[in-house]
């Protein structure tokens, strides 16, 4: 019975389609040997020998919902640029709409490009722009997300918040109002920037240097008491639904109403916890779009976490791997 149940839900991640607003971004990776320090600066010589662009960002999190069978959408701003292009090129590789992407000649794409010798990374370049959206262009993406959730049958939102500049106070506001009148779960993943601005949405996932600093609240992460009230007070402030807050190795601490519970973490070899919460909160929007009480939603996500940490890199979950994760702990819990 366990078994079939949780073959439909994942079956019916396929019928949904999940609208992603926030921050897309490229990954770009350079990759060579060092043999030798520049005689110019002492500073290593990279030969370079292989170049790769990916999907980073939001973008990752819409690769995770695809991966999960689900359709994604993303909401964004990128540069008229050179960058953009690419950005447009790897979402067509990928087969990912470009419905929701407004190209601006004001912005520029952001772009993370990492230069790493072996398994070594030695330097991460940043290009962006992390003002906030001028007027002009923070109405056209309202009124273009206003459109998506009109007119595509969204399931759910999630908020991709890395402090760029596309997420605004307004953006916010404007789309947790219209999905809140057609009751769409909204769900974010914040940064520090807009971190008291997302009132009203279904769904609040801070990690816990992001619970402590946003609530300006002194504790220790073993504290689950004081987790609790600070969860509390954040879920009073924002007029949220659930707080979700991931712990790493202790696992994720859930605030449901005035009660708490905290699902330890699976005992895993640890690999790279890069991209892990893209995951979580991918997983977590599809399980809330299907209905699933708020516990199992973050026992399902904490899976599906602590699964991508095994892999080297930013991966997107294996949906058929987490299917038997899941159908084999669940079949222990109700054992």
């Amino acid at each position: 019975m366990v078994e079939q149940k949780i073959n439909d839900l994942f079956n019916a991640f396929n019928d949904k389609k999940i609208l992603i607003v926030g921050d897309v971004m490229i990954d770009s990776y350079v990759w060579g040997k060092v043999n030798r320090i520049s005689p110019e600066a002492p500073v290593p010589i990279l030969s370079s020998q292989k170049k790769e662009n990916r999907l980073g960002g939001a973008a990752n999190v819409a690769l995770n919902i695809k991966a999960l069978g689900a359709e994604p959408i993303l909401a964004s701003v990128i540069g008229n640029d050179n960058k953009g292009d690419i950005f447009f090129k790897l979402l067509k590789q990928e087969n990912l709409s470009a419905l929701g992407i407004i190209a601006y000649n004001e912005r520029i794409t952001t772009t993370k490009t990492r230069i790493i010798s072996g398994n070594q990374q030695l330097i991460r370049l940043d290009r962006e722009i992390d003002t906030p959206l001028d007027a002009k262009i923070e109405e056209s993406l309202i009124q273009l997300i206003i459109e998506l959730i009109d007119k595509q049958h969204i399931d759910a939102i999630i908020f991709e918040d890395y402090d760029k500049g596309t997420i605004t106070e307004r953006v916010i506001n404007k789309t947790v109002q219209h999905a809140n009148q057609k009751q769409i779960p909204t769900l974010v993943d914040p940064k520090k920037r807009n971190f008291l601005s997302y009132k009203g949405v279904s769904f609040f996932k801070p990690n816990f240097k992001e619970l402590k600093e946003g609530t300006k609240s002194e504790m220790k992460k073993s504290d689950f008491e004081a987790i609790f009230a600070a969860s509390m007070q954040l879920k009073n402030d924002l007029d949220a639904k659930y707080i979700v807050t991931t712990l790493s190795d202790l696992g994720v601490f859930v605030l449901n109403g005035n009660n708490y519970e905290v699902i330890p973490a699976e005992i895993r070899q640890i690999a790279d916890v890069s991209g892990a919460g893209d995951t979580v909160i991918s997983v977590s929007a599809l399980c809330l779009a299907c209905g699933i009480d708020i516990a199992n939603v973050a026992r399902i996500a904490n899976l599906a976490g602590g699964l991508v940490c095994e892999k080297v890199g930013v991966v997107p979950i294996d949906k058929a791997l987490l299917l038997d994760e899941t159908i084999d702990f669940f079949s222990k819990t109700n054992a």
